[in-house]
């Protein structure tokens, strides 16, 4: 038998009935942990649920990587390459790509009667994903790309406010190619209308069927900008450029188009490294609550060692060793961090619930890029939480516990 749990247990179970001052501290100290661990959850699971939200609105534009001519810029205006490619088969059977699907993107001016805005077009054809537009599609329907080459597009909310368009509407796209001196005009009708929230993204693209980009470009049908790779874990972007840089590389001839791949992290750093920027803010949090929960737990176990100096002396009078003494109060902190840990996983899951499910709380999305505090709960990010916040604060206990040694029994027990 444990003898110094059982006591630990004993005092814990009668904690709410001995002296007035140390049944305060305690509930301080089990307050403080529970607040503590309500912040960590609700920080950590903000701060990565913008990240995952962020990350994949980029993605559902640009796509994790993105297989381009080596001579194409940064700009939208590209270089073409071959749709037929004699890696691909191989590229969508590796184990971390999820989807490759063709695309072109060039650049154009919509006019309406009042207003005038600059776009990107983004040509898509039977391959394209629509996982991503379906989730955030506001009104219309998916653009048919069957044989035929249609004049629907999708645009954004966003873009409709600005130019007064709404679905079935038609307007007029002018683009200028390299030395062209009088712009081609097309007409276009408005099939579908997203919004995403990424305002710089909404106002830019527009999808189109990837027909009318060959044509305005005067390419073949075999002739694209490209193809865009989604990985399945973001975690692996890194590692899945190396994999496919080298795939293509082994599979290049020297009548071929040279090919390089685009990480998305690269193409939108300033994007990727303000998420990055946020871990650090998580991190101060999370050393600052755990902190303020040792240094209450600290105080309460000095203010609860003094009031139970008879008790220390008896134990010790009875042959019980400074370390043995040591551990029954260690155990009896145990038991309050426990309890305030419960509390506080209790509270920080059902508020984060609240407003993963009820979008409680709304953000500016030309700020922040979603329209409301996104919320990613996950079980093993709770388990580390408060395995780390019961080790950290029980580390912190182990000198205070040491008070015990200075405790004399001779001097601590009373005789009536």
């Amino acid at each position: 038998m444990n003898t110094e749990l059982f006591i630990a247990r004993r005092l814990f179970s009668s904690k709410d009935s001995d002296q007035k001052l140390s049944r305060r501290i305690v509930r301080l100290a089990v307050a403080g942990i529970s607040l503590g661990m309500v912040v960590m959850i609700l920080s950590v699971a903000i701060v990565t649920g913008f990240q995952r939200e962020v990350e994949s609105k980029v993605n559902g534009f640009a796509a994790h990587l993105q297989l381009v001519n080596y001579d194409s810029n940064m700009s939208y205006q590209t270089e073409s390459i071959k749709k037929q490619q004699p890696f691909l088969d191989e590229l969508k059977a590796m184990p971390f790509v999820d989807h490759v699907q063709q695309y072109a993107t060039k650049p154009g001016m919509i006019k309406t009667e009042e207003d005038i805005q600059g776009v990107v077009l983004k040509g898509v054809a039977a391959d394209f994903d629509w996982r991503f537009f379906e989730s955030n599609k506001v009104a219309g329907q998916r653009i048919e790309l069957d044989s035929l080459r249609t004049n629907q597009v999708w645009i954004s909310e966003q873009l409709s406010n600005l130019l007064k368009l709404k679905l079935g509407d038609s307007f007029r796209m002018y683009f200028l190619n390299q030395n062209e001196k009088v712009p081609r005009i097309r007409q276009f009708d408005v099939g579908g209308v997203y919004r995403t929230g990424l305002e710089e993204f909404d106002r830019m693209f527009v999808l189109i069927d990837i027909r009318h980009i060959q044509r305005l470009n005067s390419w073949e049908e075999d002739q694209i900008s490209g193809y865009e790779i989604y990985i399945r874990n973001m975690d692996e972007v890194d590692q899945a450029e190396y994999a496919v840089r080298n795939l293509v590389l082994a599979n290049m001839n020297d009548d071929d188009s040279l090919l390089r791949v685009v990480n998305v992290k690269r193409k939108f750093p300033y994007i990727f490294d303000w998420l990055n920027l946020l871990d650090m803010n998580v991190w101060i949090i999370l050393v600052l609550m755990v902190l303020v929960a040792g240094f209450n737990m600290v105080s309460g176990l000095l203010v609860i060692i003094l009031e139970r100096t008879q008790m220390i002396g008896v134990l010790k009078s009875l042959g019980a060793a400074n370390v043995n003494v040591r551990k029954v109060f260690l155990y009896f902190s145990a038991f309050l961090i426990g309890e305030g840990l419960l509390w506080g996983n209790i509270l920080g899951i059902v508020l984060g619930l609240l407003q993963h499910y009820f979008k409680i709380i709304h953000l500016d999305p030309t700020s922040y890029y979603v329209d409301t505090v996104p919320v990613n709960i996950s079980v093993l990010h709770i388990v580390l939480l408060n395995v780390g916040a019961l080790v950290i604060t029980l580390f912190m206990l182990i000198g205070p516990s040491y008070f015990v040694s200075r405790i004399s029994p001779e001097k601590t027990v009373r005789f009536e």
